[in-house]
């Protein structure tokens, strides 16, 4: 199966060359250009005049709220102007004319270029956070020149920025797929078998051990469909097709509220269009040669 670039949100290649990622030894000494200012899972904009138009933030940001942004990141350069990250901490007053706009694709108005740019400041920030202190001494961990990691100048041990890889799978048989759900999402929405990959495990074990763990049944033809980073905080989604091998469903009650085969002509509520799910139902749902509805 012939898997093209998947140009969806958060991940960098939907940005199509306008972002370029920074090397720390070249952040400005000014911090002008724009500011992608987050709180928890939202992106700051200024609102235009019509219902999908709007702006990013940008220098020279009001000197209180300024003050308060804290990590503030230099991502790289965006459109060719310098690209800021910050987080603005839980009840600060936000500047006049400005709100927040959730990042999650259920939710969100933003357009793929500012869900890229609002993932890619999440992912930053979070790191920022939680790469302070050394995780071997305890000692407060440096930049590394030309790096996207740090180093302990205590230690001398290095930690780059994490990634947690997890399987996405598509089962299909004939003109029907196999759907799951759990139970805090909205009434009535089904979606594919996923989960991360355990230690010492191929991607290609771990989407066979999902769908057998999850629901009870065996695939076969397992082909790989895609991929899509999910900054929730620093998820790469892995996206596989395979063929029904067999088994009853057997539903794993701790992880799932039902799981059901679907026909591809009467699928229920699904995902949103901007994730990976919805990408590999709408692309390879039909078998091949089957028309759409």
């Amino acid at each position: 199966m012939h898997s093209p670039t998947v140009y969806l949100p958060f991940n960098r290649e939907s940005l199509r060359g306008q972002f370029v990622p920074a090397q720390n030894d070249d952040q400005p000494e000014e911090k002008r250009g724009t500011w992608l200012l987050v709180q928890e899972n939202a992106l700051l904009i200024r609102p235009e005049s019509g219902p999908r138009e709007w702006r990013l933030p940008e220098a020279p940001l009001p000197e209180d709220f300024n003050r308060a942004l804290n990590p503030v990141v230099y991502l790289g350069t965006y459109r060719g102007g310098p690209c800021w990250a910050a987080g603005v901490p839980s009840g600060v007053g936000i500047p006049a004319g400005f709100q927040f706009e959730s990042l999650l694709p259920a939710r969100t108005r933003l357009t793929d270029d500012a869900l890229s740019l609002g993932g890619l400041a999440l992912q930053a920030i979070h790191w920022e956070v939680i790469s302070l202190h050394c995780p071997r001494c305890g000692a407060t961990m440096s930049r590394m020149q030309g790096e996207s990691g740090k180093r302990c100048p205590r230690c001398a041990y290095e930690h780059y920025p994490h990634l947690h890889p997890a399987v996405i799978v598509l089962v299909r048989d004939g003109d029907r797929v196999l759907l799951t759900r759990k139970s805090f999402w909205p009434k009535g929405r089904y979606g594919l078998i996923a989960g991360f990959v355990g230690v010492g495990e191929s991607l290609e074990a771990a989407a066979q051990r999902e769908v057998r763990e999850e629901v009870g049944v065996t695939i076969r033809d397992l082909s790989y469909a895609g991929s899509q980073y999910w900054p929730f905080p620093s998820q790469l989604m892995i996206g596989f097709i395979a063929e029904y091998s067999g088994g009853e469903i057997r539903v794993d009650r701790d992880e799932l509220e039902d799981a059901r085969w679907f026909s591809v002509h009467d699928l229920p509520d699904l995902p949103p269009k901007l994730s990976i799910a919805r990408f590999l139902l709408d692309r390879y749902a039909r078998p091949e040669g089957m028309p759409g509805d």
